[in-house]
């Protein structure tokens, strides 16, 4: 294929994916917001008119982002003001958040800490924007916020996810919450996390696919937990522990670890001699 004709079929494909927001500028907006919402600038006396050219700035970023979307100025213009008019009532959320960081981790100093160093909360902070733009019918764009914030944190948290308030996640790298997962009230939750799908075929992409854990849920590093199940509310997730099941209000699930000598074994010993003299 000649480099013309090889022009013209990238021509066309681009045709067909539609509108695309700029990346760059998607990312940037996230960062802005954030350190808008959370980091003041220092070495200043801030103003209330620097806060509203703030946002007055943010808003239209985010029109412009929109624009790109639906390819409406009008439209684009209404879906930013709805989503600043939804911002203060996020922003309440968010600080239970941070304050749920606080009260669950004990190397926690203040919620100064937690707004400009923990990954856990910057990757809530992107979730719950990406999710009100979800709300509000926007499409690619939710997506595009989301995965800026698990190139940065190693967390994955789908937009379409419905999480409740005072949500926690400590260190958080491998985080994953899927698309139609279902989070209560004072859910805690650590690394290495997966709320996942027992069945990704694509034929079940109307269909609930991932769990429902209910309030005050602690799920401790490495679990995973797969499939439209429920755990019922106040239980506890033990590390590694891997639930396809239902789990009853107020259950404890955890994988037993064995103890013994190891003189009792040989380096030459086979793992599976090893696991059968465990067993007795």
């Amino acid at each position: 294929m000649s480099n013309k004709n090889f022009i013209k079929q990238l021509l066309q494909n681009n045709a067909k994916i539609g509108n695309l927001p700029d990346k760059d500028l998607a990312h940037q907006f996230v960062d802005d917001i954030f350190g808008f919402l959370f980091i003041p600038k220092t070495g200043v006396n801030q103003k209330e008119s620097d806060l509203e050219k703030g946002l007055y700035a943010l808003k239209s970023h985010l029109a412009t982002l929109i624009y790109d979307v639906v390819g409406d100025g009008a439209k684009s213009q209404a879906q930013a003001d709805a989503f600043f008019e939804a911002l203060p009532a996020l922003y309440a959320s968010l600080q239970k958040d941070a304050e749920a960081f606080v009260a669950n981790d004990p190397a926690a100093l203040n919620i100064s800490q937690i707004l400009q160093t923990y990954p856990g909360f910057y990757a809530i902070t992107v979730y719950r924007i990406s999710n009100q733009l979800r709300k509000q019918g926007i499409r690619v764009l939710p997506r595009i916020f989301a995965e800026y914030a698990h190139s940065k944190t190693g967390i994955d948290i789908h937009p379409y996810a419905t999480i409740g308030a005072n949500f926690f996640i400590d260190h958080g790298t491998g985080v994953v919450i899927g698309e139609t997962s279902v989070i209560g009230n004072d859910v805690r939750m650590y690394q290495g996390v997966t709320i996942g799908a027992l069945n990704s075929a694509k034929a079940k992409k109307q269909a609930k696919r991932h769990p429902t854990i209910e309030d005050n849920v602690v799920i401790y590093s490495g679990a995973t937990i797969l499939g439209n199940i429920t755990v019922g509310r106040d239980s506890v997730i033990g590390g590694n522990a891997w639930i396809t099941f239902g789990v009853p209000a107020g259950s404890l699930v955890y994988n037993q670890s064995e103890v013994a000598s190891k003189e009792s074994f040989s380096h030459k010993d086979s793992v599976s001699k090893i696991l059968k003299n465990l067993k007795k």
